[in-house]
């Protein structure tokens, strides 16, 4: 059983893939897959960098941790992001078998875990997620927060320029 204290240490492996995603200039969401204590995945938004609308930082995770174990069911693991999924990324923490999500805030535009829909607990699905939510949420939210001001006011320049 995973506690509070490894949950916002693993979080803070998040972040850092957030940190990563901001400095190349993505809007700044990580995201990391821990089996038996161990980081195998981890990921940050490349949307912008890789012009590929599929490279959330969850999918990225999930592709490496399934390359790290040679297998496509993620059995066992917890996904720790730094945002609430999307509907995209919902859909493949089911197909990928991950038993365990943990993010820290909550995405109401587009979230797939209780702000728009559920997917984690749709009964329609064949797969389960038990979920924590707002694990280090004041950081993440804080960084998110700070991005988007700093690109609003980075296009304020641009305007009067």
């Amino acid at each position: 059983m995973v506690n509070q204290e490894q949950d916002q240490i693993f979080m803070r492996g998040a972040l850092a893939e957030a940190d990563a995603a901001r400095a190349l200039g993505e809007v700044p969401i990580g995201a990391v897959i821990v089996l038996d204590g161990k980081i195998i995945g981890r990921g940050h938004n490349l949307r912008e960098t890789s012009n590929d609308p599929t490279t959330h930082a969850e999918m990225v995770a999930i592709r490496q941790a399934a390359e790290q174990i040679g297998h496509w069911r993620l059995l066992d693991t917890t996904l720790y992001v730094t945002l609430e999924p999307c509907v995209m990324c919902m859909g493949a923490i089911i197909l990928a078998r991950i038993p365990r999500l943990v993010y820290a805030c909550r995405d109401p535009r587009a979230g797939a875990v209780g702000s728009i829909y559920d997917f984690a607990q749709d009964e329609r699905f064949n797969h389960k997620v038990e979920v924590r939510e707002g694990v280090l949420g004041t950081e993440c939210s804080a960084m998110l927060s700070d991005f988007f001001k700093e690109l609003r006011a980075g296009k304020k320049m641009q305007k009067t320029l």
